[in-house]
């Protein structure tokens, strides 16, 4: 008996490192990574219902767009919460690396290796990594591009143990037995992802230059990834502020200018990564936590008059709480306090002139029969007001999200949940804004503007 378990021991073991071999194919090894900056990154922005996304349907009625607009925005903010409160282990590789369908919000084509391999990530503010999946795949969800191989790539080389950007897991688990930088994460929704980080090269099909490349940025490569949910995108674009983000390594400095999501031809959204972000417009302290960013919100207006909210119930106490500007989120989520105040204040001017309704997909939300050109012509604009003087004003397109023909919701919505202290800004209340995140200064710059006059 003790020859027969002698040898399923020696059989397991070589079997464990052929499948070990086959999957971490020994590659060239980098030590640190030290980008070449290219003078900067511009790149267009992808919407999830653009024309030009993988994931658009012509035959997608409006309430389809928003039924998948409101369940991804519920889950955002359920993920945020959680990873702001500490609610579950963090680090960069857990902001939906992994993403849902209905997850993938603002995506971007980028090429990895040598020769270039386009692929298309979704863009994310509240992790690190930049992410995808690679060959070989043990385990891979489906993509619309050809999954990257890093054997065919000349410029492709894996992190050592002792690389100062293997940060991803703890000491003991960080490297595997050929001493090469590794993650291996679990996900709250029951997505996976493992593999090996590297550095590769980029290159960014650029909307002032042509091409732009970095000759070494860190990546995370996949090979065993599970999803809770069939895909397009191959990976992620983290723009968190850790040492390993693509964003410190040019600079520290990145901007978005994003139009009118509703409109699935809108061309001019944009990512400026690097050189050339323009932090143009007013200055808000900038605060960064558990990879996310924190804005002081300190009050609301909605026309001319400033809405009796205590400054307290947007504010961060202990582990809790704080006011979040998300790339991820649709709406926009107030604590009970805050939203009951700003809903009433709506509902003064709108009830009895239109009929309120429930809308299914938002059951909590402020709806109302009518269209925002026809029926809320006159409605006053809504303001957050932020520190520094800092004011971020939305527009009835902004503040109302059409949800059908005749149909509008209150695109601030209240964040559902015992305990709920956590306020997000949204993309809506972002539109026709440039935000520009200035790391190492530690502000964020909000400049009014048509994204296309940044393309001049």
């Amino acid at each position: 008996m003790a020859a027969t378990v002698a040898q399923l021991v020696k059989l397991s073991l070589i079997t464990f490192f052929l499948i070990f071999h086959t999957l971490y194919v020994p590659a060239n090894t980098a030590t640190v990574s030290t980008i070449t900056k290219p003078k900067g990154i511009i790149t267009k922005l992808i919407h999830h219902d653009s024309v030009l996304s993988p994931y658009y349907n012509p035959n997608a009625s409006i309430r389809d767009l928003v039924s998948r607009s409101v369940k991804s925005s519920a889950a955002r903010y359920a993920y945020l919460k959680a990873k702001s409160t500490n609610a579950f282990v963090v680090d960069d590789t857990r902001a939906h690396l992994v993403p849902e369908n209905t997850a993938a919000q603002f995506m971007a084509n980028f090429s990895f290796g040598e020769p270039p391999v386009p692929q298309l990530v979704t863009i994310d503010t509240g992790s690190d990594l930049l992410w995808i999946q690679c060959l070989p795949c043990t385990q891979c969800f489906k993509q619309s591009s050809p999954i990257f191989d890093p054997s065919k790539s000349s410029t492709y080389k894996i992190l050592p143990c002792g690389s100062p950007d293997c940060v991803l897991e703890k000491p003991a688990d960080k490297c595997n037995f050929l001493n090469q930088c590794r993650f291996n994460q679990k996900y709250f929704d029951n997505s996976s992802a493992e593999g090996l980080i590297a550095t590769e090269k980029l290159t960014f099909q650029t909307s002032d230059e042509g091409l732009s490349v970095i000759s070494d940025a860190v990546i995370g490569c996949g090979h065993i990834n599970v999803a809770a949910y069939e895909g397009q995108i191959s990976g992620v674009l983290g723009l968190g502020a850790s040492q390993i983000s693509l964003t410190t390594k040019l600079g520290s400095k990145f901007s978005y200018c994003i139009g009118s999501i509703r409109d699935p031809n809108y061309p001019h959204n944009q990512l400026i990564l690097g050189e050339g972000t323009k932090t143009e417009g007013s200055a808000t302290p900038l605060e960064m936590i558990d990879e996310l960013y924190y804005l002081t919100l300190e009050g609301i207006s909605l026309g001319q008059s400033r809405l009796q909210i205590d400054p307290k119930v947007f504010s961060r106490t202990g582990f809790t709480g704080g006011t979040i500007i998300d790339s991820g989120t649709t709406v926009s989520y107030l604590v009970k306090a805050a939203y009951d105040v700003l809903s009433a204040e709506v509902q003064k001017l709108l009830d009895g002139k239109l009929e309120r309704v429930q809308d299914p997909d938002s059951p909590t939300a402020l709806c109302y029969k009518g269209t925002i050109d026809q029926d809320l012509v006159g409605f006053p604009v809504a303001t957050f007001h932020l520190a520094g003087g800092v004011d971020l004003v939305m527009d009835k397109a902004s503040f109302f999200e059409v949800v059908s023909e005749n149909e509008v919701c209150m695109a601030v919505q209240m964040a559902v949940g015992e305990g709920d202290s956590l306020n997000v800004i949204g993309i809506l209340a972002q539109q026709n804004y440039n935000v520009a995140y200035d790391i190492a200064a530690k502000k964020v710059y909000l400049q009014s503007i048509d994204c296309e006059l940044l393309e001049s």
